[in-house]
């Protein structure tokens, strides 16, 4: 049978062909944006796991928009207006997804930060979306660039990672964070703020999220993989209510709804009264992975690589002198180090050479041998 034709223009995940090579116990990864094992909140869990069976009304089809306790629960958390909604999806990813087939029709044009999350390039490609990159600075997009894009081009959306960039760690500047929320107000664009990583902050304080600034002009994602597990695939959108109701019926066509026992577990995991000290160990621990790490990769600079500093989330963006980063990283896997190389992180032309590097899932002492055996085959290019 012939696939679709939005089918052919989507490529396959670079990152998840790594991460298969990456399954060789002999291999260190630095490859997936993947929490460690250690952190997953087991002990918080037992008590809601062991009472499951006492509400049957748990295993039987849900809400769409919802397990109504989580629901409530999430409203009052993130303090949403009476007129804003949100959703629970399956994963953020499945958030992504519904947004990109409830509003974007084929030739709409998506602005995106260059580079940019991999997955919803992927997914706004798959909608057939105009992808219209705007160069990332220090402190976040180019804000020239930003608004010409925005009055020549006429995006519909802005996706945009404002809290420890996926893939280059960077955190929105308040200035900036302001300047964005301003121009899609004034230009009428949407603003799609994704925010997987902001819990995961380790230094410096947390800024107002972007959509802060233009609440009605915004839409936001929030996932739980990182705080609590991925396996439960729980992610939230939340927004304006006309906006919601329109992916809701997106998602009673796709899968109905959400998994309702896995949504109880997490509920009983943000309810706990150690949730909060269980976010600060994790940060903690992530933040001793990053120090030794940024440690590590400084023996790399005669060669021409500089890390990035980051205050937060999962990923050390590596720059690199000019050159092939796809065959770079196919080296390095052949030296038993999994990386990502940048070209995969642009929608178009190739950008700023560089390496995506996870410090999450794996020990020190891995991180170490991960950075001696990039050292080694530097040294042998």
């Amino acid at each position: 049978m012939q696939t679709a034709a939005s089918l052919d223009r989507m490529k396959s995940s670079f990152i998840r062909e790594i991460l298969a090579a990456a399954s060789d116990p002999d291999m260190i990864s630095l490859a997936g944006g993947l929490p460690d094992e250690k952190t997953f909140p087991i002990e918080l869990l037992k008590p809601t796991i062991a009472q499951l069976h006492n509400d049957v009304s748990l295993f039987q089809y849900g809400p769409t928009q919802g397990y109504a306790p989580l629901v409530k629960h999430l409203n009052q958390l993130y303090q949403l207006p009476e007129h804003h909604k949100l959703l629970v999806t399956t994963g953020s990813q499945q958030g992504l997804d519904l947004i990109a087939r409830a509003y974007i029709n084929p030739g709409d044009g998506v602005a995106m930060e260059a580079p940019s999350y991999l997955g919803a390039m992927q997914v706004f490609d798959f909608v057939q979306a105009s992808i219209l990159p705007v160069v990332q600075l220090a402190d976040g997009p180019d804000l020239e660039a930003l608004e010409q894009c925005f009055a020549n081009d006429k995006p519909k959306l802005f996706y945009a990672v404002p809290d420890f960039h996926n893939p280059t760690g960077v955190c929105w500047s308040l200035a900036t964070r302001q300047a964005v929320a301003k121009l899609c107000v004034e230009y009428g664009v949407t603003l799609l703020e994704d925010a997987p990583y902001r819990p995961l902050r380790f230094s410096g304080e947390s800024l107002p999220m972007v959509s802060s600034f233009c609440p009605d002009q915004a839409l936001v994602l929030r996932s739980f993989s990182k705080i609590a597990s991925p396996g439960l695939r729980i992610g939230v959108v939340s927004g304006p209510v006309q906006w919601i109701e329109s992916l809701i019926k997106v998602k009673q066509g796709a899968d109905l709804h959400s998994n309702v026992p896995a949504q109880a577990m997490l509920l009983g995991v943000l309810e706990h009264l150690e949730f909060e000290q269980h976010i600060a160990k994790v940060c903690d621990l992530y933040h001793g992975r990053y120090q030794v790490l940024l440690k590590a990769l400084e023996r790399l600079e005669p060669f021409g690589c500089q890390a990035q500093p980051v205050a937060g989330g999962m990923f050390v963006w590596l720059t690199l002198p000019d050159c092939d980063s796809f065959a770079l990283a196919k080296y390095l896997i052949e030296q038993g180090v999994a990386t990502v190389p940048s070209d995969v992180f642009y929608s178009a032309k190739k950008g700023v050479s560089a390496l995506r590097l996870n410090f999450t899932n794996a020990t020190p002492e891995r991180l170490e041998e991960a950075v001696k055996r990039m050292y080694d085959a530097l040294v042998s290019c």
